[in-house]
C-alpha cells in the first residue's frame, strides 16, 4: 500500500488474466484480489491471490479499481 497525497494505492500485475477472471473484494479495510484462469477442459491452470490491509484512516466507501491496458490492477482509496 502506497500513500500518494490524500489517497492510498495498491497495484497488482494481473496481465496474465482476462478482466472477467479478476475479482476484487473489500471488507473491514481489507482488500482481496483473486484471479483464476480456466483451461478449455475446465481445469484451473493459473491462479493469483493477494490480500492487504488498508490503513485505518481509509474511507471504505471510496475504494475503486481500474485495469490498465498493460494488465496492472490499480486499487485506490481516499484518506479521511
Amino acid at each position: 500500500v502506497r500513500a500518494q497525497g490524500d489517497t492510498y494505492q495498491v497495484v497488482a500485475d494481473v496481465s496474465q488474466f482476462e478482466p472477467p477472471d479478476i475479482v476484487v473484494t473489500t471488507s473491514n479495510c481489507h482488500v482481496a484480489i483473486q484471479a483464476e484462469k480456466v483451461a478449455e477442459d475446465g481445469t484451473v491452470c493459473d491462479t493469483f491471490t493477494h490480500k492487504c490491509q488498508l490503513p485505518e484512516d481509509t474511507d471504505p466507501l471510496s475504494v475503486s479499481c481500474a485495469l490498465t491496458e498493460a494488465g496492472m490492477l490499480v486499487i485506490t482509496a481516499q484518506r479521511r
